[in-house]
């Protein structure tokens, strides 16, 4: 059943939602060639704990970093480490938290330093489009998979693929409720939208295939090709004026 929120709520996600900005604005200044992974990690518990809330990642289902932090073609649930990054290098980070009881969730990804190839750029800024084509569509009275299909959409018609192995999700008391939120999908179709629902929208789009596949770590997935794969994510509400953005 798709959960939906009250004014209440709203208001509580969307504090959870201003600490996961605070965390991805400082990091994106951080992220510069020789900082490590770790380090990031650390900034970004630094301000939880200012903020009184907590990683809604850590030991979740095992997960052992505060963020993910996932590099080049790493898709997502790239995990902290003594990595340190280089110019060329692309990173996605993906903060989610918990404030009173609420969560929030949201991801870049970022150029680091000032030799990321053109195809990266690219790729970074249709990823960035295709997120917000789809939140363009999280209005009440459309479908589900209208979200999913205008993000598809977008990304193909650049050449790029859609990750299907994992998906965006509703979110509010727990970090993923119902419903999955698949980056394709056909239009006019899934679950009405109404208002209250709150969205993680998340397109997760690869340079080469779809495929993916996770490594010995369990937890960092890959493209199956090892070309670079990029990520964005917001959370967002659907209200009686439009989406609203909470991240």
């Amino acid at each position: 059943m798709i959960d939906i929120k009250s004014e209440n709520e709203l208001r509580l996600i969307s504090e959870a939602g201003r600490v996961v900005k605070l965390i991805l604005e400082e990091l994106k200044y951080a992220a510069r060639p020789g900082i490590t992974t770790a380090r990031l990690a650390e900034k970004a518990e630094e301000i939880i704990k200012k903020c009184n809330s907590r990683s809604a990642f850590k030991g979740y289902r095992g997960y052992p970093g505060i963020i993910c932090t996932s590099l080049n073609e790493q898709v997502v649930h790239g995990i902290p480490g003594e990595k340190r990054l280089s110019s060329g290098d692309i990173l996605s980070i993906d903060v989610g938290i918990e404030k009173d009881g609420y969560f929030a969730d949201s991801a870049i990804t970022l150029p680091i330093g000032d030799k990321v190839s053109e195809n990266a750029a690219r790729l970074i800024d249709i990823t960035e489009k295709s997120l917000y084509a789809g939140i363009e569509k999280a209005v009440e009275g459309n479908r589900l998979f209208d979200i999913s299909n205008a993000i598809q959409q977008l990304s193909e018609s650049h050449g790029y693929a859609v990750v299907r192995d994992f998906v965006g999700h509703g979110i509010g008391r727990s970090l993923h409720e119902e419903p999955e939120v698949p980056n394709w999908g056909k239009q006019g179709t899934g679950p009405r939208l109404k208002n209250g629902m709150v969205l993680a929208i998340e397109p997760m789009i690869n340079e080469g295939g779809y495929e993916v596949e996770v490594l010995p770590d369990g937890w960092t997935a890959v493209t199956k090709d090892r070309l670079l794969s990029a990520h964005f994510e917001h959370t967002i509400a659907i209200t009686e004026h439009g989406p609203k953005v909470l991240t």
